[in-house]
């Protein structure tokens, strides 16, 4: 199953970029809602503060989780880096989940 594509048939969305900036991938459901972005650079399609962010990202390894509504929709981001095979920062992915309105939070700490 080398060449399945995980992503692809999944209900959030995935992008994927290189230590550059250029994306590499995007899953169907990213495609639909960018087009086809691969080839393309993030720091062309951002504000310059989105793209401080990007270069902190890929210059220390660190993520970025925050939650956004687009069109009344609540929806959370993570992005996170992927290394290579040596352990460097190779790029980041971006995962976007749409989260229901009224989403419960259980409290695993907490004791029943």
């Amino acid at each position: 199953m080398k060449d399945f594509n995980y992503f692809d048939k999944t209900s959030f969305l995935v992008t994927v970029c290189d230590k550059e900036g250029i994306v590499v991938y995007q899953n169907e459901r990213a495609m639909k809602r960018d087009g086809n972005a691969i080839g393309k650079n993030l720091y062309g399609c951002h504000p310059e503060s989105a793209n401080k962010i990007i270069r902190h990202m890929l210059e220390t390894g660190e993520s970025n989780t925050y939650q956004i509504i687009r069109h009344g929709k609540h929806k959370q981001l993570h992005q996170t880096p992927w290394y290579d095979e040596e352990g460097n920062v190779a790029g980041l992915i971006e995962i976007a989940i749409d989260l229901p309105d009224n989403m419960p939070v259980f409290d695993r700490d907490k004791k029943e």
